[in-house]
């Protein structure tokens, strides 16, 4: 999740990244310490349930996150808004049935629906990444184009993954690498980008 910012509403990184990774924090969180949660608060019901509690969680700390970014920043790009929808849709899907392959699927959903997005704005010449990001970076049009067609496979590549983990391991492995696997590999890939960003950066050629 990618939080826009502007000069004036700059937030400290270290809380930014609080709010990008703490909902899936607090899902792996109430997760693995289901059944003290449930013990200390008195929770009966499909909570009862690891996966549901953490399910639970995940759809009221997204919300949380949204609602923080947005006051602190003042604005809140397409992306997190979409991830939103779809942890309600898929969260609320998986209380109502009792049935955690909808949370499961979440994250392919989420990925492929980002990976299409960039894909299709490159088909029709538009860089949406720009859009979102374009106070992160300061590279030349040609970087944006091809940063936009590198992290739109990404995100097809993370959906895949995420498809192939919860359908052939244990949920708890899944649960997991939810939070390790895929930021671990989101750092990496971010890390691999940094010759893409210094060749095309215009700063040094304004400084040229």
């Amino acid at each position: 999740m990618q939080i826009q910012e502007t000069e004036e509403t700059k937030i400290a990184p270290g809380l930014k990244l609080l709010l990008e990774l703490g909902p899936v924090a607090c899902f792996v969180i109430a997760y693995t310490q289901g059944a003290r949660i449930v013990e200390w608060f008195g929770i009966t019901g499909i909570l009862e349930e690891p996966i549901m509690l953490a399910t639970a969680v995940i759809m009221v700390t997204t919300a949380l996150a949204i609602g923080g970014s947005l006051w602190l920043t003042k604005s809140v790009p397409a992306m997190p808004i979409v991830t939103l929808v779809v942890v309600t849709i898929f969260g609320g899907l998986t209380l109502w049935f009792a049935d955690e392959t909808f949370i499961k699927m979440k994250p392919t959903i989420v990925n492929t629906q980002f990976g299409v997005v960039l894909l299709v704005g490159l088909a029709f010449g538009k860089s949406f990444l720009k859009t979102v990001m374009g106070m992160a970076f300061a590279i030349d049009d040609d970087g944006w184009m091809i940063l936009t067609k590198r992290w739109g496979l990404f995100f097809l590549f993370l959906a895949v993954v995420n498809a192939i983990v919860w359908r052939n391991f244990s949920e708890a492995f899944w649960v997991g690498f939810k939070f390790w696997g895929m930021t671990g590999l989101t750092f990496l890939f971010v890390l691999s980008q940094t010759p893409l960003l210094m060749k095309h950066s215009t700063e040094e050629k304004e400084e040229g």
